[in-house]
């Protein structure tokens, strides 16, 4: 069975979990393949937002021990630097990455140095952006983590889910399914973007120029009101486009 296979398998698994609790079980059974042991997910608070408040913002959340309350105490959220990076990117990326693009002051380097106390020295965070402008974090942590492109894909794509279904569950939105029209060009480029396939490698499988391909892409995304490509491929993969 291929890698993309597997993972329509987890999301599947994800989309009949009953609660949150078992979402986060479920998509953590996935990633602790990875050494992705950890798992916080939820809608980012406002600078300034009152720390007895922060705490509500939280969707799914299976952290070591007391890391939830340090970090919610200290107002670590204004200082992250995962966050920070997150902000800026809006795509998938792993910890050490916002480590090395982020200016590191006390406040981050004491953030990270607490994570670490916690065996929390690497992760992978993935921005998703709400219809009404609200953006909502996913944040996996462990000891050691080992991921190669396409696990990393594969665990984008499921975290990505997960957290669309949480907010289902918290809404109890599940059976509200707006309708949106994709033309069959944007569903095939949906199609090979979630097999990892680039613009370029598109637009040289369905005979189109690179441009076309990206347009088709973008279309597909707004439509779908997503953030970016990762979570235009989950969107998609709920509404039933890609089987």
């Amino acid at each position: 069975m291929g890698l993309f296979d597997r993972t329509l398998e987890y999301i599947d698994q994800l989309q009949h979990a009953g609660t949150a609790a078992a979402v986060c079980e479920r998509l953590l059974g996935v990633t602790s393949n990875f050494g992705l042991t950890a798992l916080m997910a939820g809608t980012v608070p406002q600078p300034g937002t009152p720390r007895g408040q922060q705490k509500q913002h939280v969707l799914l959340c299976d952290w070591p021990g007391n890391w939830l309350e340090r970090y919610l105490a200290r107002n670590y959220v204004d200082h992250d630097p995962v966050v920070s990076h997150m902000k800026q990117l809006r795509a998938p990326f792993q910890w050490r990455d916002a480590s090395k693009s982020t200016v590191v002051d006390k406040s981050s380097d004491e953030v990270m140095g607490d994570a670490r106390e916690f065996k929390l020295r690497d992760g992978l965070a993935l921005p998703l952006v709400t219809l009404d402008g609200q953006i909502v974090m996913v944040s996996l942590g462990g000891e050691s983590v080992e991921l190669s492109d396409q696990e990393f894909g594969m665990v984008s794509l499921a975290s990505t889910y997960a957290i669309g279904r949480a907010m289902q569950l918290h809404t109890k939105a599940d059976s509200v399914i707006d309708h949106i029209e994709l033309t069959a060009r944007e569903r095939e480029c949906l199609q090979w973007a979630a097999v990892g396939k680039s613009e370029w490698e598109i637009s040289q499988i369905l005979g189109i120029s690179e441009h076309t391909s990206e347009k088709h892409l973008l279309n597909a995304k707004s439509k779908l009101g997503a953030a970016n490509r990762v979570q235009a491929v989950a969107e998609a993969i709920r509404r039933g486009y890609i089987s």
